[in-house]
């Protein structure tokens, strides 16, 4: 069983101490880095101060990015089962059945 590891991470100037496994720590470092550069783009871009109002505006485009992917991953699969099916019917066609 492996040992839980204490952490440290700054997000718009808190620092939150986290107890992981191990694994998560490179991921959870580069979520927390990619949040501080896209806040700090936002201060910069939009001139906004309020720390609430950056992070609200990096939550909605992380999460905005997973849903496009999903949408996007749906209708990848509905083209390529369309073309599977019409294959099928190719092959079926070819087979005489």
């Amino acid at each position: 069983m492996e040992e839980k590891l204490k952490i440290k991470l700054s997000i718009a100037d808190r620092v939150y101490p986290l107890t992981i496994d191990p694994k998560q720590e490179e991921g959870l470092r580069k979520a927390a880095k990619n949040i501080e550069n896209l806040a700090k783009k936002f201060e910069q871009n939009y001139a906004v101060r309020d720390k609430q109002d950056v992070l609200a505006m990096c939550a909605l485009q992380f999460a905005s990015k997973i849903e496009q992917s999903g949408i996007d991953r749906s209708e990848n699969t509905k083209a390529v089962l369309e073309r599977l099916k019409a294959l099928d019917d190719l092959v079926h066609s070819k087979l005489g059945e």
